[in-house]
C-alpha cells in the first residue's frame, strides 16, 4: 500500500452545480462541491465533532469546583484529563475499526452516543472514583467521534478543497467550546459550586438529538464505500503495521510518524485546553465572568484559526501548515504563561493569537491522516494514529498538574512548548499528500 494518487477519483458531490465549472469557485465553493449528501455528511460530523467539544470541556471548566467538592490536589485533577485521553486512544481505535468494517455513519452513531451517555453519568458520581471511571468511559466515544467524522467529509470533498472543509469541521471544537463556556458561566453563576458542576455534566445529554438527526438523513460516500468493501483488508490492524518490501512500500512508516505528530500537537494543545482555565482562576485570580471573558478571547482565536489553517492547508500544503503553526503555537505559549504579574490586559489580548495558532496546526489533520492512508483501512488507520498520539500527549497535562504545586500553573504551561517542537519533527518521515484522490 502506498500512498500514490490513484488513478480514479471519487464524485464529491452530486447536486445541482457539484462537478460543473465555476461551481467550486468563492469563499463556499467548497460546501457547494460537495453536494446534498455530502453538506448532510458535513452537517452530521461538524454537530458531533462541536458537541464533543462540548462534553469534554465540562470538566476543565470545572475543575476547580470539583477539586473543593472531592478535595482533590493538582496531581489528582490532572489524572482526570490523563484518564479520558488514555482511553479516548482505545475508543478511537476501535471506532477506526468499526469503521471500516460497518460503515461510517453507524460508528459516528455510536460514538456520539457513548460520549453523551458518560457525560451526563458523570453529573451523578457520589466520589471521586467512580467520577474517574465514568470520565474514562466518556473518553471511549469522544476518542472515536473525530476521527469517524473526519473520514466521512473527507471521502466527499474534492481534493482541491479537502482541507479547508475539513478545517472547517475542525472549527466546530471551537462552537462546541463556546456553548461551553456560555453555559458555564450561566451555571455557575446561578448555582453554588456543589450542585453547579453536576449539572454542567448534565447538560451533556444534547448529543442525543443529533443522532436522531444521522440516523434519517446521512449516509456513506458510494464511490469510497464500494471500494472498501472489495478490500480483504478492510479494518485491518495487520495492515498499518505491515512493514516495507520489495513489492509493497507498507504503512509502517506511515503509521509510526503519524502517531510522532499526534502525539506532539496534541501534548500541546491538551495542556493548555486543560489548564488554562485553572491557570487564569488560581494565578491570574479572575472570577468566573472574568475567566469566561478571556476564554473569549481564547476561542475566537481558535474558531478563526481553525478556518484559517483549513485554507492555508490547500495553498500551503499539509506539512508546511503544520510546521509553520507548530513554531507559532510554541512561541505563543511561552509568551503566555511567562507575563508578568498586573499584565492581565495583555493576557487577555494574547489569548486571541494563542487560540489562533494552537487551532490552525489542527485544521490540517483530517485531511492529512484521510490521504495517508487507503479506503480499506482509512477509519484504521486514522483512529489508531489520532487516538494514541492524544493519549501519548494525555501524560502533559497530569505532568502541569503534578508541577503546578512547585512550578506553579504558569510556569509548568511551558512543556506544551516541547510538544509542538516533537510535531515538527515528525513530519520528516511523512509525505506530501495536498492533491490526492481518495477511494
Amino acid at each position: 500500500m502506498s500512498t500514490t494518487p490513484p488513478s480514479q477519483a471519487l464524485t464529491a458531490g452530486t447536486g445541482p452545480g457539484a462537478g460543473q465549472p465555476g461551481s467550486q469557485d468563492g469563499a463556499f465553493g467548497w460546501l457547494r462541491a460537495l453536494g446534498p449528501r455530502g453538506r448532510r455528511a458535513f452537517a452530521g460530523a461538524f454537530g458531533g465533532y462541536a458537541l464533543d467539544s462540548y462534553d469534554y470541556f465540562t470538566l476543565p471548566l470545572s475543575m476547580v469546583a470539583l477539586a473543593a467538592y472531592f478535595e482533590l490536589d493538582s496531581g489528582q485533577t490532572g489524572l482526570f484529563t490523563t484518564v479520558t485521553l488514555v482511553v479516548s486512544a482505545v475508543g478511537g481505535a476501535i471506532a477506526g475499526v468499526v469503521a471500516d468494517r460497518i460503515g461510517r455513519v453507524k460508528a459516528l452513531m455510536i460514538t456520539v452516543i457513548t460520549y453523551a451517555v458518560f457525560t451526563v453519568a458523570c453529573g451523578f458520581a457520589p466520589d471521586y472514583e467512580t467520577l474517574l471511571v465514568f470520565r474514562a468511559l466518556q473518553g471511549l466515544g469522544f476518542g472515536g467521534e473525530w476521527a469517524v467524522g473526519a473520514i466521512l467529509v473527507a471521502e466527499y470533498a474534492s481534493p482541491r478543497h479537502r482541507g479547508r472543509t475539513l478545517g472547517a469541521i475542525q472549527s466546530s471544537w471551537a462552537v462546541g467550546w463556546g456553548l461551553a463556556v456560555l453555559v458555564y458561566t450561566l451555571v455557575f453563576q446561578f448555582l453554588g459550586d456543589d450542585l453547579a458542576w453536576r449539572v454542567m455534566f448534565w447538560t451533556g445529554a444534547l448529543p442525543a438529538l443529533l443522532v436522531v438527526w444521522v440516523r434519517r438523513r446521512v449516509q456513506d460516500a458510494p464511490g469510497a464505500a464500494a471500494e472498501r468493501e472489495r478490500s480483504a483488508d478492510k479494518g485491518s490492524f495487520t495492515a498499518i503495521f505491515r512493514p516495507a518490501t520489495a513489492e509493497d512500500p507498507g504503512l509502517l512508516r506511515t503509521t509510526f510518524f503519524a502517531v510522532l505528530l499526534s502525539t506532539g500537537v496534541q501534548g500541546g494543545y491538551y495542556t493548555l485546553a486543560t489548564w488554562v482555565p485553572t491557570y487564569l482562576k488560581t494565578e491570574r485570580g479572575l472570577s468566573v465572568v472574568g475567566t469566561g471573558g478571556y476564554l473569549t478571547f481564547l476561542i475566537s482565536g481558535a474558531f478563526t484559526g481553525y478556518l484559517t489553517g483549513g485554507y492555508l492547508t490547500d495553498r500551503l500544503g499539509r506539512k508546511r501548515n503544520i510546521l509553520l503553526f507548530a513554531i507559532l503555537s510554541a512561541v505563543c505559549v511561552l509568551t503566555y504563561a511567562n507575563l508578568p504579574s498586573g499584565a492581565d490586559t495583555l493576557l487577555l489580548v494574547l489569548g486571541f493569537p494563542l487560540g489562533f495558532c494552537m487551532s490552525a496546526i489542527f485544521s490540517g489533520f483530517g485531511s492529512f491522516l484521510s490521504e495517508l492512508y487507503p479506503s480499506a483501512v482509512r477509519g484504521t488507520g486514522q483512529g489508531f494514529t489520532y487516538n494514541t498520539g492524544r493519549a501519548v500527549g494525555a501524560v502533559f497535562p497530569t505532568l502541569v498538574g503534578f508541577l503546578a504545586d512547585s512550578w506553579g500553573v504558569g510556569g509548568a504551561l511551558v512543556f506544551g512548548a516541547i510538544g509542538y517542537a516533537l510535531a515538527a519533527l515528525a513530519l520528516i518521515g511523512l509525505p506530501e499528500t495536498r492533491g490526492k484522490e481518495l477511494l
